[in-house]
């Protein structure tokens, strides 16, 4: 796969290639701050895509620009000045200049360590360190996280871009992880991992990239990273919860028109052993629209797939072809999924979103109304209100998930809807409906104050050493072990009921440095024999150039 794909992303490299363009690192909270601007003044920046993200630096610079020249509070304008700073080699309104570098070759601007701009060639490079340390209700000692790594990007002759990030890290995480990791044997966002001490986890983040582009509508990107697809909290297509992946992707901008094509290599199986792995591969499309410059239509379609001794199946590179009809001339044997997306910008204050997923339907069982199996889907609606109330720098958003039993399962792990043993999109996974409620106050620049609540109720599977009730929840299983062909319904199985709250306030010290101070509260409430878990997580943060480490499930 790597040598087909490489292979084609060398000979789209012969074309003559305009300005390129690297992207900007998906961090929440970073991102929180691009979507406010572009409720705000998203009309001014009527090509920009929001449903697809990273988003690329030369966008997101010319955002904060035009938000620079209207910012009405301090907050707003130490936001403009920060997204500039971060972004500066795309705009010459940034003040980015240190006043006093260190050792004369170190941070000569606020931004990066060190960094190189000349004509034909930029480089920035940054360390990363995430040092965390807490204290949990349901374990003993001190749970903490020690990441040590470094951030290399830039470009040549304005037509390559790169992009590096390198971490090791140890962590002991509080005991609602430890749960997740032993049911799935997996560190949640993470791939190959070891044993550290007693309970801790030693493993290696590596993500990067190299884009090259092919005219001034036209990109390719080739590289190791996460994806996320859809405006809100979650995504129920594609979201940024399992480990990296080996990917190309073309994007295509042009008119009103986005058209993105991805080509992945996922992970089917791990056993924590050092042998090659077996292979399986997706291949997805989506076409976004800008039918007004404040409302943006999506349109998907993926397909999961594996062949004997890890060959990707040629006829999914076509990059326009319905996928639907490939796969069914194929003896129907992969994994689909269709779907769409929408996002409205209302009044330079309110924004409503949404996306529907369907991994299988059919119109006639629907209407029987008996709860067959394989009608698989999910549908989401949120919405954000910006400066809510007139309270300048308050922020509100709310988002509903639902999403049927069994969505994202198949007959095994090479079809499935995962990578690495972790879910490609929800990440408690299916057979579940959900409640996202965020409050996000900045009192002051640099103080970012954020309040979460995350209610779920789902039902849980059986799984025993002995036997399994699949009940549609864990996207491991498989469908073909279904409890039931009729009469199912979200919440069936052990009926659950969840709450996680998250209460933050996060300092920036200095540019990308920030200090966090960090509650969790976890109740879950479970019928039957099932345990209940009460949790309480307090933590203190330093980090430099690296988003929060979020475990949201």
């Amino acid at each position: 796969m790597k040598r087909i794909l490489g292979a084609f992303a060398l000979s789209l490299a012969a074309f003559a290639a305009q300005a390129q363009d690297v992207y900007m690192p998906y961090d929440r909270d970073t991102y929180h701050l691009i979507d406010r601007y572009q409720i705000k003044f998203g009309k001014q920046v009527p090509e920009m895509h929001t449903a697809v993200r990273a988003y690329g630096r030369a966008e997101v610079a010319e955002l904060a620009e035009i938000s620079a020249r209207n910012a009405v509070t301090r907050a707003d304008e130490f936001n403009a000045a920060y997204l500039l700073n971060d972004n500066w080699n795309y705009t010459d309104q940034a003040q980015n200049e240190s006043r006093k570098p260190f050792l004369t070759h170190f941070y000569r601007n606020v931004s990066d360590l060190y960094h190189v701009d000349t004509e034909d060639f930029v480089l920035r490079v940054n360390p990363v360190i995430h040092f965390e340390v807490g204290v949990d209700n349901e374990s003993d000692g001190v749970r903490y996280v020690n990441t040590r790594g470094a951030q290399i990007e830039g470009s040549i002759d304005d037509r390559f871009g790169f992009y590096f990030f390198v971490g090791e890290n140890q962590a002991r995480y509080p005991e609602y992880v430890n749960r997740r990791i032993r049911r799935d044997g997996v560190v949640p966002h993470e791939g190959f991992w070891k044993d550290f001490k007693k309970d801790g986890a030693d493993y290696i983040t590596a993500r990067g990239y190299m884009n090259y582009a092919l005219s001034k509508h036209v990109e390719v990107q080739l590289g190791h990273d996460r994806h996320f697809i859809g405006d809100g909290y979650r995504s129920l297509i594609y979201s940024d919860y399992a480990p990296p992946a080996f990917f190309l992707k073309l994007n295509t901008k042009v008119w009103k028109l986005h058209y993105m094509n991805l080509f992945q290599e996922l992970i089917p199986v791990f056993n924590r052993r050092d042998e090659l792995y077996p292979k399986k591969y997706m291949a997805m499309h989506r076409l976004g629209v800008n039918i007004t410059d404040n409302f943006n239509f999506g349109l998907y379609e993926q397909v999961i797939f594996a062949r004997g001794k890890g060959r990707f199946e040629l006829q999914y590179l076509n990059p326009i072809i319905f996928y639907r009809s490939v796969e069914h001339g194929l003896g129907s044997p992969d994994n689909m999924l269709l779907g769409g997306d929408f996002r409205w910008n209302l009044w330079n204050r309110l924004q409503l979103y949404g996306q529907v997923a369907l991994d299988e339907f059919v119109l006639d069982e629907v209407k029987g109304g008996n709860g067959w199996w394989g009608n698989k889907f999910g549908g989401q609606f949120g919405a954000k209100y910006i400066d809510a109330f007139g309270i300048p720098n308050l922020d509100l958003q709310g988002e509903v998930n639902a999403i049927r039993p069994y969505t994202y399962q198949y007959e095994d792990e090479f079809s499935n809807f995962q990578h690495y043993r972790q879910p490609l999109a929800h990440p408690m996974g299916a057979n579940l409906v959900e409640l996202v409620g965020i409050v996000r106050y900045q009192p002051i620049p640099r103080l970012h104050l954020t309040a979460k609540a995350i209610a779920t109720k789902y039902g849980q599977d059986v799984v025993s050493a002995t036997d399994t009730l699949n009940y549609g929840n864990n996207v491991l299983l498989s469908y073909l072990d279904r409890v039931s062909t009729y009469g199912n319904e979200i919440g069936q199985g052990v009926k659950t009921n969840q709450v996680h709250a998250d209460l933050t306030a996060s300092f920036q010290v200095r540019h990308n440095l920030f200090v966090d101070l960090k509650q969790v509260v976890r109740r879950v409430k479970a019928e039957g024999e099932a345990p209940d878990y009460n949790t309480s997580f307090t933590s203190f943060a330093l980090r430099w150039n690296i988003p929060q480490r979020l475990h949201e499930f």
